[in-house]
This record gives structure tokens, C-alpha cells and sequence, in this order.
């Protein structure tokens, strides 16, 4: 049976869109393995102060509790918006065996310059360890983040 990676990508999108609302970033993701959410996660950095609050890293740790475990492989993470440098370093860590991004940056207008997941995770040798799926719902990707752009200013 297809993944469907639409259904999921739009939960990440409710997510982004209630942190966003919560005065954070909006980006939101999940962790998910064989069609069920084990985690969700919105950024949460404004919120809780700490800057390694984001999405991503949010996720991995309510996955981590959840089975009890912090190895993830076998897992994927979708998340509404391209990962930083350390969101990726993080689901390196975790084994997430497969990352599934919506929105990306245009490079002129990434703040870590040109940076790419694919190229940090390729750099570290983690190339053939997780598998790269993009361009999931982007506009509606870009709809929720650019709405929130609109009323905030600053980065993740």
C-alpha cells in the first residue's frame, strides 16, 4: 500500500498552524511508522525559551518517550518546513529512516546560507540511511509559514 504522504503532511500543517498561533515559528511535524502518528511536534521556542525547541527535535523527543527508546529507525519524520542544521543533525541521531519535507526556502532566502539537508546529511555519510521525499504539499506549506511571516518577524 502507497504511503500517503499528503494525509500526514497536512496533520504537520495543523501543527505549524497552532504553533504559529501560540506566538512561535510555524513549523510543525510527526513522527510516523505503518500509516500511525506516534508523535506530533510544533515549534515551541518563543514559548518555552529554548532555542533547540524546535518542530522537529520536539517530535523526536515525544517519539523517543513514547516507545521508550531514542533509536527511530524504521520511522518517518514529515515535518511542514526544510529542517535546520541542527533538526537534521538531531534525526541523524534519532535513525529516522526517512524525512519528509513541505516548504523549502528559495537560497537566496535560507538564513544558514546554502545550506541543504541532503547536502549535511550526505556530508556526514547518512546519505543512504535516509531516504529524502520533498515537495509534499508545498504551497499549503508556504500558505501557513508566510501567513505567519506576515504577522512576525525573525526566523524558526
Amino acid at each position: 500500500m502507497p504511503v500517503d504522504h499528503e494525509r500526514f503532511m497536512r496533520l504537520a500543517i495543523d501543527e505549524a498552524a497552532r504553533g504559529g498561533a501560540e506566538g512561535n515559528s510555524a513549523v510543525g511535524s510527526l513522527v510516523v511508522r505503518d500509516g500511525a502518528v506516534l508523535a506530533t511536534g510544533r515549534n515551541l521556542v518563543t514559548a518555552s525559551n529554548d532555542p533547540t525547541a524546535h518542530a522537529e527535535t520536539v517530535a523526536l523527543r515525544e517519539a523517543g518517550a513514547a516507545l521508550g527508546q531514542s533509536d527511530l529507525s524504521g520511522y518517518t519524520l514529515y515535518t511542514s518546513f526544510q529542517p535546520c542544521p541542527m533538526c537534521c543533525g538531531a534525526l541523524m541521531v534519532s535513525g529516522i529512516s526517512t524525512l519528509v519535507m513541505g516548504a523549502r526556502p528559495d537560497a537566496p532566502a535560507n538564513r544558514y546560507g546554502n545550506y541543504w539537508p541532503e547536502d549535511l546529511i550526505n556530508t556526514a555519510g547518512w546519505g543512504s540511511k535516509i531516504e529524502i521525499v520533498t515537495g509534499i504539499l508545498t504551497e499549503e506549506c508556504w500558505a501557513v509559514r508566510r501567513e505567519w511571516e506576515a504577522r512576525n518577524a525573525g526566523g524558526r
